[in-house]
C-alpha cells in the first residue's frame, strides 16, 4: 500500500517521491537482475552466491546487498568457515567499488573470488556455517540462509 502511495504521489508531481520511485525502481531492478539465489545474511546485509566457470577458471559470484560499503584498491577475502575446516578465498579483482542507491541508503556490491576445481565441492552449502568478508575497512559475518522447501515450488 505504501508503494502505490508513492507511485500516486509521483504522479502528482511531488519531486521527491518521483525521485524515490525511480531510485527503489532502478535498486529493485538491479535485485531482481542477480543470478544467485540469497546465500547467506549478516544483520544488514544480503549475500547472493554462486559457483562459475570461465575459461577453466572458476569464481565464486557474489553480489552484497545493503549497508557495506567498500572503495578500495586492495580487494578482499571471504573466510567460508565449514564444521571441518576453513577455506579463505581472494578476490579476483583489487579494485572494488560499491554501487550506492541514493534513496533506500543500500549499496549493491559485486565481488567475485577465485576457486580452484577442487574448493567447489568445499562450498556445499550443508557443510558451511558462516562466511567473513574482509576488507580493509573492516569485515562483516553472514551465517548461511536456510530455504525452507515448501516455499519454493
Amino acid at each position: 500500500m505504501k508503494f502505490f502511495i508513492t507511485k500516486l504521489k509521483a504522479a502528482f508531481g511531488n519531486p521527491n517521491t518521483m525521485e524515490k520511485l525511480h531510485v527503489d525502481n532502478y535498486t529493485e531492478d538491479i535485485i531482481n537482475s542477480i543470478d544467485n539465489e540469497p546465500f547467506a545474511i549478516s544483520e544488514q546485509n544480503v549475500m547472493y552466491a554462486g559457483t562459475n566457470e570461465l575459461g577453466g577458471y572458476y569464481y565464486l559470484q557474489t553480489v552484497i546487498v545493503g549497508t557495506f560499503k567498500i572503495k578500495t584498491l586492495k580487494g578482499a577475502q571471504l573466510k567460508v568457515i565449514k564444521n571441518n575446516g576453513e577455506l579463505l578465498l581472494e578476490s579476483d579483482m583489487v579494485e572494488l567499488k560499491s554501487e550506492l542507491s541514493n534513496v533506500s541508503k543500500r549499496y549493491i556490491t559485486k565481488i567475485d573470488f577465485i576457486l580452484n576445481e577442487s574448493d567447489l565441492p568445499k562450498l556445499d552449502k550443508s557443510l558451511i556455517k558462516n562466511l567473513i568478508l574482509t576488507s580493509q575497512k573492516g569485515k562483516i559475518v553472514f551465517s548461511k540462509i536456510e530455504v525452507n522447501e515448501d516455499i519454493h515450488p
